[in-house]
């Protein structure tokens, strides 16, 4: 039996939840406080499900924040709603940019946005634990001279700020930090730009530092021309997205032929209509469970070719075993073939953590690769992931960059979160396999998919075998 999933918006409180004391974890955020504990679903073999997706978060956001320095109004269909994006609109609005929302038929969101004469403030902006908000939005308080204090959740205190803070400083602006220099919190006067031939920047620690000041350079006095520092540049593909993004709403982007510089002349963006693809990356768990199962996942509106990172899924579950079709009518399967293979992979980006999961199921050890920057996301990916395959059987051994996965007896276990909606989500995929997994605050996965323990729920229960 096929089960179309339906989307329904979850609050924390409606989720299947137990609270008990966590068992100890070496990176305990919560700090001994009393957890909140999901059951996983498992599903002993044979899923056969739909799983439509919501939209893409990093899409959405590069939208919004082009929309709102567009000439005219700009309508953005199929916009993801989760707390990212909630953010992003918030940091909009402060700026006095119009917002108008409309649910369509189907339960999707579209938005309008309705730019204008940028506030100059003095401002608040929340960025809670959200990279593209608290990466993002700081150019654009530079483009409007404004005057703006950031600040973000515990969390967010400790992902690096520096390289983005530092380029714009290098173009005027000043900059006061309350706390660590380089990181939340800090105050931005950005009433004193400046035109600057160059500016050189470090992207080892995120692609977000180059994306965010691409985003407005077609706005900045004089435009921009951008150079990655010496070294490793993290998630290009990510960079890729964004200089897309610009060429499809007619910026003219010149990237060097060693991919290392970019430069956009100054000019004026008009406003558009889009609409959003679905998230990929996100996408990733629910197709990994038709390997963990042998079963068969369905998600549709599957692109015929895109800049997210998550369409390197295809490839990467088709070397691990799967057998994938993408029909005509834009329906990526996903079938599982009881073999699961380990694999070499490098530069997964943001799929690592679902990646490793999938590896700890595997028949074969695994290396993951140039995976370093996950140190600096919502938490210490790596570290994180060492830890908590550990308590399912792996054994698993982080390098700078890299994670090595060897399988071995699986075993039910406590699964922490760590505040990081991709931990909850891999938490999830283990669970599916393995019998007695709990996986700790499943409602982190309202950063970026409010409804992911109800469609979790709703695929597993497709199982001929489920339990």
């Amino acid at each position: 039996m096929l089960l179309r999933t339906v989307k329904t918006c979850l609050e924390p409180k409606d989720l299947p939840i137990s609270t008990a004391s966590a068992p100890g974890s070496p990176t305990d955020k919560l700090h001994n406080a009393e957890k909140t504990w999901w059951a996983a679903p498992h599903a002993a073999t044979g899923l056969d499900a739909i799983v439509s997706v919501p939209a893409s978060k990093s899409l959405t956001n590069r939208y919004l924040i082009l929309a709102a320095l567009a000439s005219s109004p700009s309508t953005i269909h199929n916009t993801l709603i989760s707390r990212d994006t909630e953010l992003m609109l918030d940091a909009l609005a402060a700026f006095g940019i119009g917002i108008e929302r409309t649910t369509q038929p189907d339960g999707s969101t579209t938005v309008a946005i309705i730019p204008g004469k940028l506030a100059t403030g003095p401002l608040s902006i929340d960025c809670g634990l959200a990279g593209t908000v608290m990466r993002f939005v700081p150019p654009l308080a530079a483009v409007a001279g404004a005057s703006v204090a950031f600040d973000g959740d515990e969390a967010a205190r400790v992902r690096p700020m520096a390289p983005v803070l530092d380029a714009l400083e290098t173009l005027g602006a000043r900059i006061e930090y309350a706390g660590t220099p380089g990181m939340l919190p800090f105050t931005m006067d950005a009433s004193a730009l400046q035109e600057r031939h160059e500016v050189l920047i470090d992207a080892s620690g995120s692609s977000q530092f180059i994306s965010a000041l691409l985003l407005v350079s077609q706005a900045l006095p004089g435009g921009l021309k951008l150079r990655a520092a010496a070294g490793h540049i993290a998630s290009p593909d990510h960079i890729a997205m964004t200089v897309q993004t610009l060429r499809e709403l007619g910026v003219e982007v010149a990237v060097g032929e060693d991919a290392r510089s970019w430069s956009i002349a100054p000019g004026q963006l008009s406003g558009f209509t889009i609409t959003v693809e679905p998230d990929l990356s996100n996408a990733g768990p629910f197709l990994a469970a038709a390997l963990a199962t042998n079963g068969t996942v369905r998600v549709p509106f599957w692109p015929a070719s895109t800049t997210q990172v998550g369409g390197k899924w295809v490839q990467i579950l088709s070397r691990m075993g799967a057998e994938i079709s993408h029909g005509e009518d834009g329906v990526l399967t996903v079938r599982g073939t009881g073999v699961i293979r380990g694999i070499d992979y490098a530069d997964a980006s943001e799929l690592a953590p679902t990646l490793a999961a999938l590896c700890t199921l595997a028949d074969s050890p695994s290396k993951l690769t140039g995976i370093g920057h996950l140190r600096g996301h919502e938490t210490d990916r790596l570290a994180a992931l060492e830890t908590e395959l550990a308590k399912v059987g792996a054994t698993v051994t982080s390098t700078d960059d890299a994670l090595e996965i060897i399988p071995g007896t699986l075993q039910a276990a406590d699964l922490d979160s760590y505040e990081d909606h991709r931990m909850a989500t891999a938490g999830a995929l283990l669970g599916l396999a393995i019998e007695g997994v709990r996986v700790e605050n499943i409602a982190t996965t309202a950063k970026t998919m409010p409804d992911f323990p109800q469609l979790w729920s709703d695929m597993a229960a497709t199982a001929k075998g489920q339990g």
